[in-house]
């Protein structure tokens, strides 16, 4: 009898490690293409782009915690707009490297995470998705008083990572964002860490009996989900070029949640999947019905309601049960790959 193990292609063994399968890999080209394809090529529907990929981010990061451990961090969009406070104040302070401030803020919003995750996260479910809540809030209201140093609702004016005035750019930086950050992630869920976290957010008793600290892990997760969201604040910073507190209101992280949510708790790819048609979808809602402001968040929530009913999984949960489970040994191939390490 043959025991060998069968030999993998050196394509196959970078699919896995980057945790793509092929269609996955073929979409990703596709997202890269797209902006130099009419209609696409459009400034305004490249905006519509960059916030597509942005929400895509923000909304893997925030699944990192809300779809592991299942803590709702209410509070997300106003630890990525420190993040970008942060950013904007060293630029414009001491003149640092806006590269630089996105790692700041990203540094600022972690150590603010472990400060909040310490408080929050010995509580349970709904309460700590509350006090994580009450925290952004009082970030929000910090934001709009100290008027000294974040002008407050007038706006705070921070320099554009690039001079172009297409933001083609700016598309494909955060592109690259949104990559590597799927990447870390998944690859923080192969690791022990992320068994624990699987465990936690699982059934979190079973998992302190089998000698798992869930307050350790619960906010090591919580961490690393705000450096992230750190970061991309950063990137908003110097991509708008401007700051008001608007930007860490509670109805941005429902944006957030919202995309996760439908796309798929815990699968982290399904936010990304859904983001671009979903927030297309939304931008042409915002611009043909300007006389009806925030129905946005109205479809948000009903669509949200719906999901929640039918699909709890979301869009990975239907994905995994009609499409890619299939005899096809070719189809099998192309939906989940040769070693199956993207699912």
């Amino acid at each position: 009898m043959d025991n060998t193990t069968p030999i993998v292609n050196p394509f196959d063994r970078l699919l896995d490690l980057l945790c793509f399968t092929p269609l996955g890999l073929l979409a990703l080209l596709a997202l890269v293409v797209l902006p130099l394809v009419p209609p696409f090529n459009q400034e305004y529907l490249v905006r519509w782009l960059v916030s597509a990929a942005f929400i895509a981010s923000l909304a893997i990061a925030f699944d990192f915690t809300a779809g592991l451990i299942n803590i709702v961090n209410f509070g997300y969009c106003a630890i990525m707009g420190l993040g970008g406070y942060t950013s904007a104040i060293l630029a414009e302070r001491i003149g640092l490297s806006p590269w630089l401030g996105m790692l700041a803020g990203g540094l600022t919003a972690a150590v603010l995470g472990l400060i909040i995750g310490m408080i929050t996260l010995r509580l349970r479910g709904i309460f700590a998705a509350c006090l994580a809540w009450f925290f952004g809030l009082a970030l929000m209201g910090l934001a709009t008083k100290m008027v000294w140093l974040t002008r407050g609702p007038l706006g705070m004016r921070v320099d554009r990572l690039f001079e172009a005035q297409s933001n083609v750019p700016y598309y494909y930086l955060c592109l690259a964002m949104m990559v590597a950050i799927y990447i870390i992630c998944k690859w923080v869920t192969r690791t022990r860490m992320g068994v624990a976290f699987k465990a936690i957010g699982q059934n979190m008793e079973a998992a302190r009996t089998s000698g798992i600290n869930p307050v350790f892990y619960r906010v090591s997760n919580f961490v690393l989900s705000c450096a992230l969201g750190g970061v991309l604040g950063g990137f908003y910073a110097h991509y708008y070029g401007i700051l008001t507190p608007d930007m860490m209101h509670t109805s941005k992280t429902v944006e957030v949640l919202a995309v996760a949510y439908i796309g798929g708790r815990g699968s982290l790819w399904g936010g990304a999947a859904i983001a671009f048609p979903f927030i297309f979808a939304m931008e042409l809602v915002r611009s043909s019905l300007t006389n009806l402001p925030g129905l946005n968040l109205l479809l948000y929530g009903l669509l949200l309601i719906v999901v929640m009913i039918y699909y709890p999984g979301g869009f990975a949960e239907f994905f995994d049960t009609y499409i890619r489970k299939t005899k096809n040994r070719m189809m099998d191939y192309f939906l989940n790959g040769a070693l199956g390490g993207a699912r």
